[in-house]
This record gives C-alpha cells, sequence and structure tokens, in this order.
C-alpha cells in the first residue's frame, strides 16, 4: 500500500489531491520509464545507480529529460519525511506527456514526474519459482528498459501465484534464462555464481550489479553466462536479488526442488547488508556536517 503524500511535478500533495489526466498520451500507452529504490534509516540507498539507470533508459526511450538528479534526489527526500518512512520503499516515475494523437490539448508538462513511498513488502524466506518460456524478447530495442508498460511482468506474476509461487523464471525468445518478472536471477555451482547477460534481455539490476562488485569479498566470483532452466535444476544454489527483497534463496522451479537456503546465499546477504550499511551511514555523516 502506498503512503499517503505524493510528489506531482512541482508539489508534495495528499494523494486524493494529485490528478493524472486521460490526456496524459504517455500514461496512457506507456511510454514512461521508472525505478524502485530502498530505503534505509530515512536514505535512499544507491540512488546515484537508479538515477544513471533512468538516464540511459530516458535515452534509449527518447524521453526527454527535464530533471536533474540532484533535484530529484530533494523532491524524493520530501516524500520520505512527508511519509515519514523510516524503513520502506520508493519509486520515482517519468512520464512522457505529449506523444501519439490520443491525446488532450489540456497545460501539461512535456515529462510528469511522480515520486511515491511504501512499506516493505512481505515475502516467503525461500522462494517458489514457475517457469515461462517467451518472457523476455532479448532482441527488442526495448529489452532492460524499467519501463511503465509493466502487463507482461504483473500478468505473469500474477498467473504464477494462481498456483503457490512467488515469483516467475521468463525464458528469451532462445529458450535462455533472462531474469523473474522484478529480480535477476543467479545460481550458484562449485562455488562459483552464474548470472544471465544483459544481452539475455535481463533488466541492469542495481542490486545485480552490487553484488558482482562485492562478491569477491565473500570469496566467490559472479560470472555472466547463458543459462537454461536445466542450469538452474542442477544448481548448488538458486537465489533472485531486487530493491525490496535483497537475496532470497530458492527452494523450487516448476516443480524442481533446490536445496535452500544455500550458504553463498546468506554469505552474500551479510555482505549486501553492510555494504547497505556503509552507505547508508556515510550519506547520513555527510547530511549532518
Amino acid at each position: 500500500m502506498i503512503h499517503p503524500n505524493v510528489f506531482h511535478n512541482d508539489a508534495l500533495l495528499p494523494i486524493e489531491k494529485v490528478r493524472l489526466s486521460p490526456g496524459q498520451a504517455g500514461l496512457i500507452c506507456g511510454w514512461g520509464i521508472f525505478t524502485t529504490l530502498r530505503i534505509s534509516r530515512g536514505e535512499a540507498f544507491a540512488y546515484e545507480r537508479h538515477w544513471r539507470r533512468l538516464e540511459k533508459d530516458a535515452g534509449i526511450t527518447r524521453l526527454p529529460m527535464p530533471y536533474t538528479a540532484a533535484k530529484v534526489r530533494v523532491h524524493l527526500h520530501e516524500v520520505i519525511r512527508a511519509n515519514k518512512v523510516t524503513e520502506g520503499c520508493a519509486r520515482i516515475y517519468l512520464v512522457y506527456n505529449t506523444v501519439g494523437f490520443w491525446q488532450s490539448d489540456e497545460k501539461l508538462p512535456q515529462v510528469d514526474l511522480i515520486i511515491y513511498s511504501a512499506s516493505l513488502p512481505e515475502h516467503r524466506e525461500t522462494a517458489r519459482l514457475a517457469l515461462r518460456e517467451q518472457g523476455r524478447h532479448a532482441t527488442s530495442p526495448m529489452a532492460g528498459v524499467k519501463s511503465i508498460s509493466w502487463l507482461n511482468n504483473v500478468w505473469a506474476v500474477g498467473e504464477a501465484v494462481k498456483e503457490g509461487f512467488d515469483e516467475v523464471v521468463m525464458l528469451n525468445e532462445r529458450g535462455e534464462v533472462a531474469e523473474c518478472t522484478s529480480a535477476n536471477i543467479f545460481a550458484v555451482k562449485n562455488e562459483k555464481i552464474l548470472t544471465p547477460p544483459l544481452n539475455s534481455g535481463c533488466l541492469e539490476g542495481v542490486t545485480r550489479g552490487i553484488l558482482m562488485e562485492i562478491a569477491p569479498e565473500a570469496g566467490v566470483s559472479v560470472i555472466e553466462q547463458t543459462l537454461r532452466a536445466e542450469d538452474l535444476y542442477s544448481a548448488d544454489e538458486v537465489f533472485i536479488s531486487s530493491t525490496n527483497r535483497n537475496l532470497i534463496s530458492v527452494g523450487e522451479i516448476a516443480g524442481h526442488k533446490i536445496a535452500a537456503p544455500g550458504p553463498v546465499c546468506e554469505r552474500l546477504n551479510d555482505l549486501f547488508d553492510a555494504y547497505v550499511t556503509d552507505y547508508v551511514s556515510r550519506r547520513l555523516a555527510s547530511a549532518a556536517r
């Protein structure tokens, strides 16, 4: 459930006062981008990495970027303070208004900025994953873009939840593992961590990127490698990562049982928690000066 105060374009408002119009073509056709950030001790974790990805996605989708990272960060913290968020998450949306035929003649900004926060979603300690073919289109020019055209993801996970699963492994058109609907995926084999490369069609996840940097501190390496479903079934461990969930061990994929929780995932989780703590402590110390 999202919190009651939302930042929209140039003002912090109660959510019932925020107006989005049917004449906003980008909203109706899904021409927009977003990112989800973790809030820890009232600080937006890894904001710089999220902003860089937003800028990259804006370039790919030809979405104008009229906002600066510094300005949006100020507005994000307005939302965090207004909603009194200590631990939770937030979303930043950029929606392109002046596209296509079906738009109104209202005075609208070229790009809408929407920021809101929420509590962290609940999840099981060990995840059960379904499997879906043709879930990603790796050769699409939009592959890896975190766009507001999110139907493919929410529909896939909604269908899986009906069958008792928590997430879905999405295969691409070549039958390769890409990612889950809202998480990156990793397989552990012989103390090496394997994860699909970006050309699989997966999102360049922020948590994924951090794990690739810090894993050597846990005595393991992360290798980008093409994976098939069989590679997951035969792995020593499988885990997923996302902003809202950090790392979660996987105990089942499409009926195939996997040992969980796994020791590599647990070591990396501890290391990631320490990374978050260090980042937030440095940000809070800087703000206090």
